[in-house]
């Protein structure tokens, strides 16, 4: 088991929020939402799908550039507050 942390941008887009992850754009990793919380929790959904279906897939999952992707090989909790 292994454990990713992407950094995630949550910008305001007129009456919106547009949350993308930098590491999955090439994959389709972007959401919104009506407040800040919503587009970081759509977000989150949005980067777990690219996650699973990659490894479905059989595809890299991209560990790279280094200040926007970590891998643990051990379980971690993130909390966001």
């Amino acid at each position: 088991m292994k454990t990713y942390t992407f950094k995630v941008m949550v910008e305001p887009d007129g009456d919106r929020w547009h949350a993308y992850c930098p590491a999955l754009s090439r994959q389709g990793g972007a959401s919104w939402g009506y407040t800040q919380q919503e587009a970081l929790k759509n977000i989150e959904e949005v980067v777990k799908m690219v996650v699973e279906s990659l490894i479905e897939h059989g595809e890299p999952v991209p560990t790279e550039p280094g200040d926007e992707v970590q891998v643990f090989s051990e379980p971690r909790v993130a909390v966001v507050v």
